[in-house]
C-alpha cells in the first residue's frame, strides 16, 4: 500500500528494472560527520548526492540546521536540498516519489546515487515502504496532545505492542500517529506497514557513529558555533517572513528552542544546553530506529577522517557490487 511515486520518466521502476541499480547510502544520527564523508565517496565513485535530511528540505534553515554549504558541495551535484519553503510541508511520501525519480535519473548518466541523511521517516519511506495511511484527525490529535507521553506510550503498547517497542517513549510525533492510525482504521500501524515494500533499488548501506564522549562533545562544539554564526537571528528572520509555531520546520531543534529565547521563555544562558540536550535526545532515537536495520554496516569514526571514512566505504562498497555480481558500470 505504498504511494504511487511518479516521475519524470513515466512513474516508478517496474518489477525487476530497479533491482539492476544500485544506490549507496550513509546514514547514522545527527552530527556524525555524514555530510562530508558522502561528499568524499560520491567524488570517489562519480555519485551525485540525494539528501535524507529532514530539514534540509527547507529554504532558509541554514545555520539551524548546519547545512552543506555551496562551495562544500562544489563538484558533487546535491537532490532534494531548499526544496521548500520553510512555512511549506514536505512529506514521506513525496520524498519517496522525488527519490524513486531522481534515482532513476542519476543512474540514467551514468552515475552513482548516494543518498545521505539521519531522517529516520524518510529514510524509513525508500528503505522500509510506507503506506497510505489515512488523513489526519486533528480532533483526535487535539486530545492525544494533552496526554503524557507515558501514558501515549503506554495505550500504543496495549493495541499495538510491536510499534511500541520501535518507538520511543518521548517521541510524541510517531505515538500519536500510530495511535490515530490505529483508531481511525481497527488496525495496528505495524500491520499495515508490513503490507508497504522498499522502493525496488539494491540499497547498500553504511551507518556511522561515534563513541559517546566524542559525540556529545562533538554536539556541544557544533551548537556553539551555530549560534555564533547567527543561529538566533536566522530563526528571528524566518519568524518575520511568517515562520509560525504550526509548521513542520518550526520542530527543528534550535528553532524552537530560539523562539523560547525571544520570547523571553529561556535564558541565554541556557540556550546552548538546551539545544545540546534535544540534540541528544534525537541522537538516542536516531540509533534505536537504526539499529533495527540489519542491512547496516556500522563505522566507527571516533577520530577518523571524513576521507579515511569515505575510503572505507568506496572499498567495502565495491566490494559489495563484486559479491552480488553487480555491474558497477550500470550504477
Amino acid at each position: 500500500m505504498g504511494p504511487s511515486a511518479g516521475g519524470a520518466r513515466g512513474g516508478p521502476a517496474r518489477a525487476g528494472e530497479g533491482e539492476r541499480i544500485s544506490v549507496l547510502v550513509i546514514l547514522g544520527p545527527t552530527a556524525v560527520g555524514k555530510s562530508q564523508v558522502a561528499i568524499d565517496a560520491a567524488r570517489r565513485l562519480d555519485g551525485e548526492v540525494i539528501s535524507a535530511d529532514s530539514r534540509a528540505f527547507f529554504r532558509g534553515l541554514d545555520v539551524v540546521t548546519d547545512k552543506v554549504s555551496p562551495p562544500a558541495r562544489q563538484g558533487v551535484s546535491h537532490h532534494l536540498i531548499d526544496v521548500v519553503e520553510a512555512t511549506g510541508r514536505y512529506d514521506a511520501a513525496t520524498f519517496r516519489a522525488d527519490v524513486d525519480r531522481l534515482i532513476r535519473e542519476i543512474a540514467g548518466r551514468g552515475r552513482l546515487p548516494v543518498v545521505c541523511g539521519g531522517g529516520t521517516l524518510y529514510l524509513g519511506a525508500i528503505l522500509r515502504g510506507i503506506f497510505a495511511g489515512p488523513s489526519a484527525d486533528f480532533a483526535l490529535r487535539r486530545e492525544l496532545s494533552a496526554v503524557t507521553s507515558a501514558d501515549l506510550h503506554a495505550r500504543l503498547a496495549a493495541v499495538d505492542p510491536p510499534t511500541a517497542r520501535r518507538i520511543h517513549p518521548n517521541d510524541r510525533v510517531r505515538l500519536v500517529r500510530a495511535l490515530e492510525v490505529h483508531a481511525l482504521t481497527g488496525r495496528p500501524i505495524s500491520s499495515w506497514q508490513a503490507e508497504a515494500r522498499p522502493l525496488p533499488y539494491r540499497f547498500v548501506c553504511f551507518g556511522l557513529v561515534r563513541e559517546k564522549a566524542d559525540h556529545r562533545a562533538a554536539i556541544a562544539a557544533r551548537v556553539g558555533a551555530m549560534l555564533q554564526h547567527g543561529l538566533v537571528e536566522e530563526v528571528e528572520r524566518l519568524r518575520a517572513q511568517g515562520l509560525g509555531r504550526a509548521d513542520q520546520a518550526y520542530r527543528t531543534i534550535g528553532v524552537r528552542e530560539a523562539f523560547a529565547f525571544l520570547d523571553g521563555e529561556l535564558p541565554q544562558t541556557e540556550l546552548a544546553e538546551a539545544i545540546a540536550r534535544t540534540t541528544w535526545s534525537l541522537v538516542r532515537r536516531q540509533l534505536a530506529w537504526f539499529r533495527a536495520d540489519r542491512d547496516v554496516a556500522w563505522i566507527d569514526v571516533t577520530g577518523r577522517s571524513p576521507e579515511d571514512v569515505a575510503e572505507e566505504i568506496v572499498r567495502r562498497f565495491r566490494a559489495r557490487l563484486s559479491e552480488g555480481g553487480t555491474d558497477a558500470g550500470e550504477t
